[in-house]
């Protein structure tokens, strides 16, 4: 069966054609701060996109018929979800509604998430014209339209500048500033996983989690894949790859080692950022890129923004 390499889309059911493209510029943020590209939303579009993402707008794609099919190797997640995970929802104007995967990592300010940076950074159109980000909330522990720990505007979002677009799998990660809740920090309410810069042993034993709008959950459940990855560099990129199926919307996911079911407690070495899709839709594997100085530098002054 002819397979196309594709980057896994920013939304549930959407692919970008990557591998050969060439890299698309990231799409104008309200602030370059030397090595990171920064988006600050207003307060006003905060609430709008409180406003747009009411519970029947995030179950939008549950049941949809024309879904990639269900995955094979990824499993429902049985149980809580585990500590920081959750939904990231987003509008690519001008007006496609769509959906990631995001997780909650240890900061100062004990509001930072962690995701792909597809995820945010729109690119340019056909066109040529920027695609903006916006309606970006995240909500911790999405379950089948529930947000058991409410639902959080996204105050910020940045970006390493070694960055360079959608069609790029070098340093394809993002950080989200998040807005409290109630008073309520997401750390100190959802919990978070640990993160690692330090290179682990290729393979290493990986629990990759994320929320594919597949027809399996529509988006509406966790997955999980536990597979070895390997690590796979050659003279542009440096990645994690393994055979895990699950669909667009798993981007941004974490992917863990260490981690251990019944705590749902493990540590971060890398987001989903690609996959390769047969003709008939099915995911056939993923990678995540090697987490590299710039994207450190861009976790540890995420508490900041």
């Amino acid at each position: 069966m002819t397979t196309n390499s594709r980057a896994l889309s920013r939304a549930g059911t959407l692919l970008a054609v990557a591998g050969t493209a060439a890299a698309v510029l990231a799409a104008p943020a309200t602030a370059a701060d030397g090595d990171q590209v920064v988006t600050q939303v207003s307060a006003a579009d905060r609430a709008a996109a409180l406003a747009h993402w009411t519970p029947e707008r995030m179950r939008q794609w549950a049941g949809a018929d024309w879904l990639p099919p269900a995955e094979k190797i990824g499993r429902v997640w049985d149980g809580p979800v585990p500590a920081g995970v959750g939904r990231l929802f987003f509008t690519a104007e001008p007006g496609v509604d769509e959906s990631c995967t995001a997780t909650v990592v240890p900061s100062a300010s004990k509001d930072v998430a962690l995701t792909a940076g597809h995820c945010v950074n729109g690119g340019l159109d056909r066109f040529d014209n920027p695609i903006k980000i916006v309606n970006v909330v995240f909500v911790p522990g999405y379950d089948h339209g529930t947000a058991p720990y409410g639902v959080f505007p996204v105050r910020a979002f940045a970006w390493s500048a070694t960055y360079s677009g959608p069609t790029s799998g070098t340093d394809d990660d993002a950080v989200l500033a998040l807005d409290p809740v109630g008073g309520r920090h997401a750390a100190d309410v959802a919990g978070t996983q640990d993160v690692s810069f330090d290179q682990p042993p290729s393979p290493v034993g990986t629990t990759i989690l994320g929320y594919p709008v597949s027809q399996l959950a529509g988006g509406e459940a966790l997955l999980s894949c536990a597979r070895p990855a390997t690590l796979e560099v050659n003279s542009v990129l440096s990645d994690w790859k393994t055979d895990c199926d699950l669909s667009g919307g798993s981007s941004g996911g974490p992917w863990l080692r260490d981690f251990d079911p019944a705590t749902g407690q493990g540590t971060i070495f890398g987001v989903t950022s690609r996959g390769t899709m047969s003709e008939d839709g099915v995911t056939q594997n993923l990678t995540s890129a090697a987490f590299t100085g710039p994207v450190r530098e861009l976790y540890e002054r995420a508490g900041r923004l």
